[in-house]
């Protein structure tokens, strides 16, 4: 069993999924990105700290709250209570007090050896391609975390993943490759600058780290969110694919917008700036794959 010295902030586990790796996975999801990326469907993944959020919804009023916050950050109002963000720490004791859980803590503490349990739960699904897959957030911001839980897997003899964004120093992922099966690897740009004043970063070491990976022989799919109006153009998708191909990855997968994660932003007190923008289709998205052509590596929607 791996070193379980190293323990890590989880925000969800998501059993028998069968989009994120190949056969049947249990995602291990943890906090923490250093990309700031605006239509994020999991905002609460950005900061690794657990933090509070609300669903208003689910507020009966009871004002236990209220007395419960040492900042005085909840207030009557609207739909039972207000938070006022600004004043909130996100110290937990309103979400202790709380009984209907209208305010939550979201992030807790896990062990290397609690994680590996938790993926060897659904061992009997895995049959002989399912597995873990450790997604986020971006796992490399949790890097010892994340190559212990991976190490503890593959020494139980169960298949693993990574979804990354790539965006570390090289030794981080250079650790963790040898307990690494198989990586799905997010570009969102090719264009370096475009990249940053996208998602706040530059991508130098994110195109250097997929084709690291590529080099030391690890299967990679590339995955490229299109977002109307940031990335869907077609002299971008096929600079992604192109750069794909030339790696060798095994294939690029094209995943249209939606906006499913936006009440998540208002959960979290935050504006979602991308509310005008309109959701994309599978459809449309094979409409772009005409404009892109053959670039010798296969191109999906979708993950169809």
């Amino acid at each position: 069993m791996a070193d379980n010295g190293a323990a890590g902030t989880i925000f969800d586990i998501q059993r028998y999924s069968v989009h994120d790796g190949p056969g049947i996975r249990t995602i291990l999801f943890l906090k923490g990105c250093p990309l700031r990326c605006p239509w994020c469907s999991n905002p609460e993944s950005l900061t690794v700290a657990p933090q509070l959020w609300q669903q208003k919804r689910k507020c009966v009023g009871c004002g236990s709250c209220l007395t419960a916050c040492p900042a005085g950050a909840i207030m009557p109002g609207g739909q039972g209570i207000t938070v006022d963000w600004a004043r909130c720490d996100s110290c937990g004791k309103c979400a202790r007090a709380c009984c209907s859980g209208a305010l939550e803590m979201i992030g807790r503490a896990m062990t290397v050896e609690d994680a590996v349990e938790a993926a060897l739960r659904d061992r009997a699904f895995y049959k002989d391609t399912g597995g873990v897959t450790l997604s986020g957030g971006e796992p490399l911001l949790q890097a010892d975390f994340a190559a212990n839980v991976l190490r503890g897997c593959k020494e139980r003899g169960l298949h693993t993943a990574m979804e990354t964004t790539g965006y570390a120093d090289w030794r981080k992922i250079e650790r963790l490759l040898p307990y690494t099966d198989f990586f799905l690897y997010d570009i969102k740009l090719i264009n370096s600058e475009k990249h940053k004043a996208a998602v706040g970063v530059d991508n130098a070491r994110i195109l250097r780290n997929a084709e690291n990976i590529a080099s030391a022989g690890k299967p990679l799919v590339v995955r490229v969110p299109v977002v109307p109006g940031i990335n869907d153009d077609a002299e971008n998708l096929r600079a992604t694919v192109r750069f794909a191909a030339a790696i060798g990855a095994r294939s690029v997968d094209l995943l249209p917008y939606h906006r499913l994660g936006e009440p998540k932003w208002e959960r979290l007190g935050k504006p979602y700036t991308l509310g005008g923008t309109p959701a994309l289709s599978n459809a449309c998205l094979r409409d772009v794959l005409d404009a892109i052509g053959d670039m010798h590596v296969p191109v999906t929607v979708g993950g169809d």
